[in-house]
């Protein structure tokens, strides 16, 4: 909706101007502080475009390596500035993960590629074989954890965000148990007393025939 999106960057570029002459008021900056710090930024973190020679190609992996490298030196104490500062603690665990490695990927520690994490994911999965085997609590945990992580590595050297796609998993997973819960209703049974064939049947069904979208508001 063009009209609608013409309103919502009004009221967001109305919040940062007026963000803006605070600061200016404050005695702390304004409007043109803030257009030539960024400028300055984008300048030191972009050489192969703005450095002496502008327009010379970098593979993807150097110039995410020369963006890595020109945030460190901006940081207050470069020597002992991690990449993980950047990263809130309070981020959802698989939100975290995700920036996490990508911010790890870019000073050089990473997979080659998808099926490499796979191997690695193969790896942790097998190792959480192990500790269930052993009974071992705290190392389920751990190699759980593991696995997950190098899943949520996956999606990211498949540009395919985790917490995206999870969102979208659990939105299918509702639906499909929706439709479950509506076929059951209409042979006059209940989930909970149906055995596993049943419930599996449903599920297939489910799968290729979800119900209809109900309408908005209703």
């Amino acid at each position: 909706d063009p009209a609608a999106v013409r309103s919502e960057l009004g009221d967001l570029l109305f919040n940062v101007l007026l963000m803006a002459r605070i600061q200016q008021d404050a005695g702390a900056g304004g409007i043109q502080s803030s257009a030539a710090a960024v400028d300055a930024k984008l300048q030191h973190r972009h050489p192969h475009v703005f450095g002496p020679n502008p327009g010379a190609p970098l593979p993807p992996r150097q110039r995410r390596l020369a963006w890595a490298e020109a945030k460190r030196l901006e940081a207050a104490d470069p020597a002992t500035h991690s990449r993980m500062d950047g990263v809130p603690r309070s981020l959802p665990a698989l939100l975290r993960t995700h920036r996490q490695c990508a911010k790890a990927a870019a000073d050089g520690f990473d997979w080659r590629d998808a099926e490499s994490v796979l191997l690695k994911v193969e790896e942790e999965l097998s190792e959480l074989r192990e500790a269930m085997a052993a009974g071992d609590r705290g190392a389920i945990e751990h190699e759980y954890g593991d696995a997950l992580m190098a899943l949520a590595s996956v999606g990211r050297h498949l540009e395919c965000p985790p917490e995206d796609a999870l969102r979208v998993a659990n939105e299918r997973f509702a639906d499909r148990f929706r439709a479950m819960e509506h076929t059951a209703r209409t042979r006059g049974v209940r989930l909970s007393a149906l055995d596993a064939d049943a419930l599996e049947e449903l599920w297939a069904l489910a799968k290729v025939a979800p119900l209809p979208t109900p309408p908005s508001g209703g």
